[in-house]
Protein backbone atom coordinates (compact mmCIF):
# COMPACT_ATOMS: atom_id res chain seq x y z
CA UNK A 1 0.00 0.00 0.00
CA UNK A 2 1.22 3.39 -0.84
CA UNK A 3 1.87 5.87 2.16
CA UNK A 4 0.47 9.49 0.86
CA UNK A 5 1.49 12.69 3.28
CA UNK A 6 4.98 11.39 2.71
CA UNK A 7 7.71 14.05 3.41
CA UNK A 8 11.27 14.06 2.60
CA UNK A 9 12.24 15.01 5.95
CA UNK A 10 10.65 11.82 6.98
CA UNK A 11 12.34 9.48 4.58
CA UNK A 12 14.47 7.30 7.47
CA UNK A 13 10.41 6.70 8.72
CA UNK A 14 9.12 5.27 5.01
CA UNK A 15 12.76 3.12 4.52
CA UNK A 16 11.37 0.12 2.64
CA UNK A 17 7.96 1.66 1.96
CA UNK A 18 6.00 2.81 -0.99
CA UNK A 19 5.18 6.51 -0.94
CA UNK A 20 3.52 8.93 -2.94
CA UNK A 21 5.62 12.02 -3.22
CA UNK A 22 4.51 16.03 -4.06
CA UNK A 23 6.64 18.46 -5.31
CA UNK A 24 8.84 20.12 -7.90
CA UNK A 25 11.71 19.12 -10.23
CA UNK A 26 14.90 21.08 -8.93
CA UNK A 27 17.05 19.50 -11.28
CA UNK A 28 17.13 16.20 -14.29
CA UNK A 29 19.53 14.17 -16.18
CA UNK A 30 18.70 11.39 -18.24
CA UNK A 31 21.49 8.20 -19.00
CA UNK A 32 19.59 6.60 -21.54
CA UNK A 33 17.46 4.11 -19.99
CA UNK A 34 17.64 6.06 -16.87
CA UNK A 35 16.44 9.43 -15.74
CA UNK A 36 18.01 11.02 -12.20
CA UNK A 37 14.78 13.49 -11.07
CA UNK A 38 15.74 15.57 -8.32
CA UNK A 39 12.67 16.83 -6.50
CA UNK A 40 12.43 19.11 -4.08
CA UNK A 41 9.13 19.22 -2.09
CA UNK A 42 9.97 22.11 0.82
CA UNK A 43 11.16 20.33 3.24
CA UNK A 44 14.18 18.47 1.92
CA UNK A 45 15.34 16.78 -1.98
CA UNK A 46 15.80 13.77 -2.56
CA UNK A 47 16.80 11.57 -6.21
CA UNK A 48 14.14 9.80 -7.39
CA UNK A 49 15.44 6.99 -10.04
CA UNK A 50 13.15 6.04 -12.90
CA UNK A 51 14.64 2.55 -15.01
CA UNK A 52 13.20 2.02 -18.03
CA UNK A 53 12.32 -1.30 -18.15
CA UNK A 54 10.47 -0.88 -14.44
CA UNK A 55 7.95 1.77 -14.87
CA UNK A 56 5.17 2.06 -18.41
CA UNK A 57 6.32 3.27 -21.61
CA UNK A 58 3.44 6.71 -20.78
CA UNK A 59 5.97 7.21 -17.54
CA UNK A 60 8.91 7.23 -18.95
CA UNK A 61 7.62 9.43 -21.74
CA UNK A 62 6.75 11.96 -19.09
CA UNK A 63 10.14 11.97 -17.51
CA UNK A 64 11.28 13.78 -21.32
CA UNK A 65 8.88 16.09 -21.03
CA UNK A 66 9.80 17.80 -17.32
CA UNK A 67 11.29 20.80 -16.83
CA UNK A 68 12.63 22.49 -14.32
CA UNK A 69 10.35 23.63 -11.50
CA UNK A 70 7.66 20.85 -13.22
CA UNK A 71 5.17 20.12 -10.53
CA UNK A 72 4.38 16.48 -10.11
CA UNK A 73 3.21 13.48 -8.07
CA UNK A 74 6.03 10.71 -7.91
CA UNK A 75 5.28 7.16 -6.12
CA UNK A 76 7.97 4.74 -5.94
CA UNK A 77 9.95 2.24 -3.30
CA UNK A 78 12.01 4.67 -0.87
CA UNK A 79 15.16 3.22 -0.16
CA UNK A 80 18.34 3.50 2.08
CA UNK A 81 21.36 4.95 -0.15
CA UNK A 82 24.46 6.18 1.78
CA UNK A 83 25.78 7.80 -1.59
CA UNK A 84 22.72 9.87 -2.58
CA UNK A 85 22.46 13.23 -0.85
CA UNK A 86 20.43 13.00 2.77
CA UNK A 87 21.16 8.98 2.48
CA UNK A 88 17.61 7.88 0.57
CA UNK A 89 16.85 7.58 -2.86
CA UNK A 90 13.71 6.94 -4.43
CA UNK A 91 12.82 4.00 -7.27
CA UNK A 92 10.28 5.60 -9.22
CA UNK A 93 7.07 3.79 -10.38
CA UNK A 94 4.78 6.23 -11.63
CA UNK A 95 4.94 9.77 -11.93
CA UNK A 96 1.88 12.34 -12.01
CA UNK A 97 2.76 15.55 -13.97
CA UNK A 98 0.61 18.38 -12.22
CA UNK A 99 1.75 21.07 -14.03
CA UNK A 100 5.05 21.27 -16.88
CA UNK A 101 5.91 25.21 -17.28
CA UNK A 102 5.43 25.88 -21.27
CA UNK A 103 8.29 28.45 -21.05
CA UNK A 104 12.24 27.54 -19.33
CA UNK A 105 12.69 28.29 -16.14
CA UNK A 106 14.45 31.91 -15.77
CA UNK A 107 16.41 31.20 -12.84
CA UNK A 108 19.56 28.81 -13.88
CA UNK A 109 22.73 27.38 -13.08
CA UNK A 110 24.90 30.01 -14.22
CA UNK A 111 25.30 33.20 -12.22
CA UNK A 112 22.94 35.97 -12.02
CA UNK A 113 22.83 39.59 -11.22
CA UNK A 114 21.52 40.65 -7.89
CA UNK A 115 19.46 43.00 -9.87
CA UNK A 116 17.98 40.05 -11.99
CA UNK A 117 17.45 37.55 -8.68
CA UNK A 118 16.16 40.86 -6.96
CA UNK A 119 13.07 41.05 -9.82
CA UNK A 120 12.10 36.93 -9.74
CA UNK A 121 12.41 37.29 -5.89
CA UNK A 122 8.99 35.07 -6.02
CA UNK A 123 11.26 32.60 -7.70
CA UNK A 124 14.64 32.69 -6.39
CA UNK A 125 13.53 31.98 -2.83
CA UNK A 126 13.26 28.54 -4.13
CA UNK A 127 16.56 28.14 -4.78
CA UNK A 128 18.79 25.65 -1.83
CA UNK A 129 20.43 28.57 -0.59
CA UNK A 130 17.52 30.44 -0.12
CA UNK A 131 15.36 27.94 1.16
CA UNK A 132 18.38 27.31 3.85
CA UNK A 133 18.32 30.80 5.09
CA UNK A 134 14.34 30.91 5.75
CA UNK A 135 14.34 27.90 7.04
CA UNK A 136 16.70 29.44 9.75
CA UNK A 137 14.76 31.99 10.43
CA UNK A 138 11.35 30.46 10.82
CA UNK A 139 13.77 28.55 13.68
CA UNK A 140 14.93 31.46 14.86
CA UNK A 141 11.51 33.34 15.31
CA UNK A 142 10.09 30.11 16.91
CA UNK A 143 13.15 29.65 19.37
CA UNK A 144 12.71 33.39 19.84
CA UNK A 145 8.99 33.03 20.90
CA UNK A 146 9.76 29.93 23.35
CA UNK A 147 12.43 31.87 24.94
CA UNK A 148 10.18 34.67 26.34
CA UNK A 149 7.52 32.13 27.00
CA UNK A 150 9.48 30.23 28.81
CA UNK A 151 11.01 32.65 30.60
CA UNK A 152 7.64 34.26 31.78
CA UNK A 153 7.22 37.32 29.42
CA UNK A 154 3.58 38.40 27.97
CA UNK A 155 3.11 38.86 24.38
CA UNK A 156 1.87 42.25 23.61
CA UNK A 157 1.04 42.89 19.80
CA UNK A 158 1.59 46.55 19.43
CA UNK A 159 -0.16 49.11 16.83
CA UNK A 160 1.95 49.28 13.67
CA UNK A 161 -0.35 52.32 12.63
CA UNK A 162 0.48 54.91 15.05
CA UNK A 163 0.04 59.27 16.07
CA UNK A 164 3.01 58.80 18.27
CA UNK A 165 6.74 58.47 17.45
CA UNK A 166 9.49 56.68 18.92
CA UNK A 167 12.62 57.33 16.33
CA UNK A 168 13.48 60.40 14.31
CA UNK A 169 10.84 62.19 12.47
CA UNK A 170 12.91 61.90 9.67
CA UNK A 171 12.34 58.14 8.78
CA UNK A 172 8.68 57.88 9.09
CA UNK A 173 6.34 56.36 6.28
CA UNK A 174 2.81 58.43 6.86
CA UNK A 175 -0.90 57.78 5.74
CA UNK A 176 -3.61 59.39 6.28
CA UNK A 177 -6.15 58.04 9.01
CA UNK A 178 -9.56 59.37 8.73
CA UNK A 179 -10.49 62.94 10.17
CA UNK A 180 -7.23 62.80 12.32
CA UNK A 181 -4.65 63.74 9.67
CA UNK A 182 -1.87 61.60 9.47
CA UNK A 183 -0.62 58.08 11.13
CA UNK A 184 2.87 57.00 10.57
CA UNK A 185 3.66 53.23 10.23
CA UNK A 186 5.35 52.14 13.34
CA UNK A 187 9.20 52.24 13.86
CA UNK A 188 9.03 50.25 17.07
CA UNK A 189 6.60 48.54 19.80
CA UNK A 190 8.39 50.29 22.19
CA UNK A 191 6.37 52.75 23.67
CA UNK A 192 3.33 50.74 23.94
CA UNK A 193 5.68 47.93 25.63
CA UNK A 194 6.56 50.30 28.49
CA UNK A 195 2.28 51.13 28.89
CA UNK A 196 2.55 47.04 28.94
CA UNK A 197 5.49 46.55 31.56
CA UNK A 198 3.49 48.57 33.90
CA UNK A 199 0.75 45.69 33.67
CA UNK A 200 2.02 42.59 33.29
CA UNK A 201 5.66 43.17 34.82
CA UNK A 202 7.63 41.15 31.72
CA UNK A 203 6.86 41.86 27.84
CA UNK A 204 7.61 41.53 24.43
CA UNK A 205 6.47 41.88 21.08
CA UNK A 206 7.84 40.90 17.73
CA UNK A 207 6.38 42.40 14.26
CA UNK A 208 7.04 44.34 11.43
CA UNK A 209 8.79 47.70 11.84
CA UNK A 210 9.07 50.44 9.30
CA UNK A 211 12.18 53.08 8.88
CA UNK A 212 11.96 55.59 5.70
CA UNK A 213 15.63 55.55 5.57
CA UNK A 214 17.54 56.85 2.59
CA UNK A 215 19.88 54.43 3.12
CA UNK A 216 21.42 51.13 0.90
CA UNK A 217 23.90 49.69 3.12
CA UNK A 218 24.00 45.79 3.67
CA UNK A 219 22.46 46.13 7.17
CA UNK A 220 19.11 48.45 6.15
CA UNK A 221 15.93 47.47 5.29
CA UNK A 222 13.00 50.14 4.96
CA UNK A 223 10.94 46.85 6.35
CA UNK A 224 12.00 44.57 8.93
CA UNK A 225 11.18 42.35 12.14
CA UNK A 226 12.34 43.27 15.53
CA UNK A 227 12.14 41.34 18.53
CA UNK A 228 11.40 43.70 21.82
CA UNK A 229 10.88 43.38 25.44
CA UNK A 230 10.71 45.82 28.07
CA UNK A 231 10.81 44.80 31.30
CA UNK A 232 9.68 46.90 34.89
CA UNK A 233 11.98 47.48 37.60
CA UNK A 234 15.46 46.90 35.48
CA UNK A 235 18.06 49.22 35.47
CA UNK A 236 20.60 48.98 31.89
CA UNK A 237 22.42 46.39 33.61
CA UNK A 238 20.03 44.10 33.93
CA UNK A 239 18.77 45.06 30.32
CA UNK A 240 22.30 43.89 28.77
CA UNK A 241 22.74 40.58 31.08
CA UNK A 242 19.00 40.02 29.96
CA UNK A 243 20.19 40.90 25.99
CA UNK A 244 23.53 38.54 26.38
CA UNK A 245 21.35 35.92 27.80
CA UNK A 246 18.78 35.73 24.91
CA UNK A 247 21.62 35.86 21.79
CA UNK A 248 23.78 33.02 23.54
CA UNK A 249 20.22 31.30 24.01
CA UNK A 250 18.86 31.89 20.49
CA UNK A 251 22.20 30.73 18.76
CA UNK A 252 22.93 27.66 20.97
CA UNK A 253 19.32 26.56 19.79
CA UNK A 254 19.77 27.43 16.07
CA UNK A 255 22.87 25.39 15.98
CA UNK A 256 21.35 22.44 17.23
CA UNK A 257 18.08 22.70 15.05
CA UNK A 258 19.63 23.73 12.06
CA UNK A 259 22.69 22.03 11.68
CA UNK A 260 21.93 20.86 8.21
CA UNK A 261 21.06 24.63 7.00
CA UNK A 262 23.95 26.37 8.34
CA UNK A 263 26.36 23.53 6.85
CA UNK A 264 24.92 24.25 3.51
CA UNK A 265 25.53 27.48 4.12
CA UNK A 266 29.24 26.58 4.76
CA UNK A 267 29.00 28.65 7.89
CA UNK A 268 31.86 28.41 10.68
CA UNK A 269 29.66 26.80 13.74
CA UNK A 270 32.96 27.04 15.76
CA UNK A 271 32.73 30.62 15.74
CA UNK A 272 29.08 30.28 16.63
CA UNK A 273 29.69 27.89 19.48
CA UNK A 274 32.00 31.13 21.27
CA UNK A 275 28.68 33.24 21.97
CA UNK A 276 28.53 32.38 25.74
CA UNK A 277 28.07 34.81 28.19
CA UNK A 278 29.52 37.47 29.33
CA UNK A 279 29.79 39.81 26.21
CA UNK A 280 32.77 42.07 26.70
CA UNK A 281 31.81 45.42 27.26
CA UNK A 282 32.84 49.05 26.86
CA UNK A 283 31.75 52.55 27.49
CA UNK A 284 31.14 54.61 23.72
CA UNK A 285 34.28 56.97 25.00
CA UNK A 286 36.30 53.53 25.71
CA UNK A 287 35.15 52.98 22.23
CA UNK A 288 35.82 56.26 20.49
CA UNK A 289 39.51 55.58 21.89
CA UNK A 290 39.54 52.59 19.94
CA UNK A 291 38.68 53.85 16.74
CA UNK A 292 41.30 56.53 16.57
CA UNK A 293 43.71 53.42 17.32
CA UNK A 294 41.84 52.35 14.28
CA UNK A 295 42.73 55.31 12.33
CA UNK A 296 39.17 56.60 12.52
CA UNK A 297 38.47 60.25 12.36
CA UNK A 298 36.01 60.45 14.84
CA UNK A 299 35.68 62.27 18.47
CA UNK A 300 33.45 62.05 21.59
CA UNK A 301 30.19 63.51 20.74
CA UNK A 302 30.00 62.08 17.09
CA UNK A 303 27.59 58.36 16.35
CA UNK A 304 29.35 55.86 15.52
CA UNK A 305 28.32 54.78 11.84
CA UNK A 306 28.46 51.57 9.89
CA UNK A 307 32.13 51.46 8.98
CA UNK A 308 32.93 52.12 12.71
CA UNK A 309 31.20 49.36 13.77
CA UNK A 310 32.39 46.79 11.52
CA UNK A 311 35.83 47.70 12.83
CA UNK A 312 34.46 47.72 16.80
CA UNK A 313 33.25 44.30 15.77
CA UNK A 314 36.10 42.64 14.19
CA UNK A 315 38.10 43.31 17.64
CA UNK A 316 35.74 40.79 19.37
CA UNK A 317 35.41 37.14 19.06
CA UNK A 318 31.91 37.88 20.80
CA UNK A 319 28.95 40.18 20.41
CA UNK A 320 30.22 43.33 22.17
CA UNK A 321 28.08 45.85 24.05
CA UNK A 322 28.91 49.53 23.68
CA UNK A 323 27.21 51.43 26.49
CA UNK A 324 25.99 55.25 27.13
CA UNK A 325 26.07 57.42 24.37
CA UNK A 326 26.30 60.73 24.51
CA UNK A 327 22.48 62.12 24.68
CA UNK A 328 22.24 64.27 21.72
CA UNK A 329 22.60 61.51 19.69
CA UNK A 330 20.16 59.37 21.27
CA UNK A 331 16.46 58.95 21.27
CA UNK A 332 14.46 61.46 23.98
CA UNK A 333 13.53 58.24 25.83
CA UNK A 334 16.75 57.15 27.41
CA UNK A 335 17.31 57.83 30.94
CA UNK A 336 20.29 60.61 31.75
CA UNK A 337 23.23 59.10 33.75
CA UNK A 338 22.11 60.65 37.30
CA UNK A 339 25.95 60.61 37.03
CA UNK A 340 26.74 62.33 34.36
CA UNK A 341 23.69 64.41 32.31
CA UNK A 342 26.11 64.42 28.72
CA UNK A 343 25.15 60.89 28.64
CA UNK A 344 22.32 58.47 28.89
CA UNK A 345 21.57 54.64 30.22
CA UNK A 346 21.93 53.11 26.73
CA UNK A 347 23.66 49.91 24.92
CA UNK A 348 23.99 48.60 21.18
CA UNK A 349 25.16 45.21 20.76
CA UNK A 350 27.35 44.60 17.82
CA UNK A 351 27.88 41.28 16.32
CA UNK A 352 31.07 40.03 15.59
CA UNK A 353 32.96 38.99 12.40
CA UNK A 354 31.81 42.58 11.21
CA UNK A 355 28.41 42.08 11.29
CA UNK A 356 28.03 45.45 13.37
CA UNK A 357 24.59 46.57 15.32
CA UNK A 358 21.94 44.19 15.97
CA UNK A 359 20.63 45.48 19.32
CA UNK A 360 19.78 48.79 20.55
CA UNK A 361 19.07 48.95 24.25
CA UNK A 362 18.27 51.54 27.16
CA UNK A 363 16.95 52.03 30.41
CA UNK A 364 13.66 54.30 29.97
CA UNK A 365 13.23 57.72 31.37
CA UNK A 366 10.95 57.11 33.95
CA UNK A 367 10.75 60.61 35.52
CA UNK A 368 7.85 62.55 34.49
CA UNK A 369 9.15 66.55 34.40
CA UNK A 370 12.57 64.96 33.10
CA UNK A 371 10.76 63.31 30.00
CA UNK A 372 8.17 66.01 29.23
CA UNK A 373 11.58 68.59 28.65
CA UNK A 374 13.28 65.66 26.81
CA UNK A 375 9.95 65.86 24.03
CA UNK A 376 9.88 69.73 24.16
CA UNK A 377 13.54 70.03 23.27
CA UNK A 378 12.75 67.36 20.61
CA UNK A 379 10.07 69.64 19.36
CA UNK A 380 7.35 66.93 19.39
CA UNK A 381 3.80 67.69 20.49
CA UNK A 382 3.38 66.94 23.71
CA UNK A 383 -0.22 66.89 23.61
CA UNK A 384 0.14 63.26 21.28
CA UNK A 385 2.53 61.72 24.26
CA UNK A 386 -0.39 62.59 26.96
CA UNK A 387 -0.82 58.36 27.29
CA UNK A 388 3.08 58.16 27.12
CA UNK A 389 3.91 60.11 29.94
CA UNK A 390 0.87 59.02 32.39
CA UNK A 391 3.02 55.75 32.98
CA UNK A 392 5.38 57.79 35.00
CA UNK A 393 2.37 59.67 36.37
CA UNK A 394 0.51 56.41 37.79
CA UNK A 395 3.34 54.41 39.63
CA UNK A 396 6.43 54.92 37.38
CA UNK A 397 9.16 52.45 38.10
CA UNK A 398 12.62 51.89 36.89
CA UNK A 399 12.47 49.86 33.57
CA UNK A 400 14.44 48.90 30.59
CA UNK A 401 13.52 47.31 27.24
CA UNK A 402 15.61 46.24 24.07
CA UNK A 403 14.97 46.13 20.04
CA UNK A 404 16.45 43.40 18.35
CA UNK A 405 16.64 43.01 14.15
CA UNK A 406 15.81 39.65 13.36
CA UNK A 407 17.14 40.12 9.37
CA UNK A 408 20.54 41.82 11.04
CA UNK A 409 20.65 38.49 13.32
CA UNK A 410 19.96 36.05 11.30
CA UNK A 411 22.60 37.93 8.07
CA UNK A 412 24.89 37.48 10.98
CA UNK A 413 24.14 33.81 12.23
CA UNK A 414 24.19 33.13 8.38
CA UNK A 415 27.55 35.11 7.26
CA UNK A 416 24.88 36.49 5.02
CA UNK A 417 26.53 39.86 2.96
CA UNK A 418 23.33 41.63 2.84
CA UNK A 419 20.16 41.37 4.93
CA UNK A 420 18.05 41.45 1.56
CA UNK A 421 18.38 37.83 1.65
CA UNK A 422 17.78 37.42 5.19
CA UNK A 423 14.06 38.64 4.60
CA UNK A 424 11.48 36.63 2.21
CA UNK A 425 10.56 39.41 -0.08
CA UNK A 426 12.95 42.49 0.51
CA UNK A 427 12.18 46.08 1.12
CA UNK A 428 14.64 48.64 -0.12
CA UNK A 429 14.15 52.14 -0.91
CA UNK A 430 14.54 51.56 -4.56
CA UNK A 431 12.76 47.75 -4.26
CA UNK A 432 8.99 47.22 -4.18
CA UNK A 433 8.63 44.44 -6.59
CA UNK A 434 7.69 41.86 -6.07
Amino acid sequence: MIKDGFRIADSADYAGTEAALKGWVSHIRSSGSLFFIEVRDGTGFIQAVVVKSEVSEQTFEICSKLTIESSLIVRGMIREDSRAPGGFEMSVHDIEPVNIPEEEYPISKKAHGIDFLMEHRHLWVRSRRQLAILRVRSELIRISRAYFHDNGYVLIDTPILTGSIGESSGSLFETEYFDFGNAFLAQTGQLYLEAAASAFGKVFCLGPTFRAEKSKTRRHLTEFWMLEAEVAFYDSDRNMELQEDMVSYLVRNIIESCERELGYLERDLDALQKIIPPFPRISYGEAIELLKKKDFRVRWGDDIGGDEETALSQSFEKPVFIYNYPMEIKAFYMKPDPRDSRIVLCNDLLAPEGYGEIIGGSQRNDDYDSLLARINEEGLNSDLYRWYLDIRRYGSVPHSGFGLGIERLLAWICRLPHVREAIPFPRLINRLYP
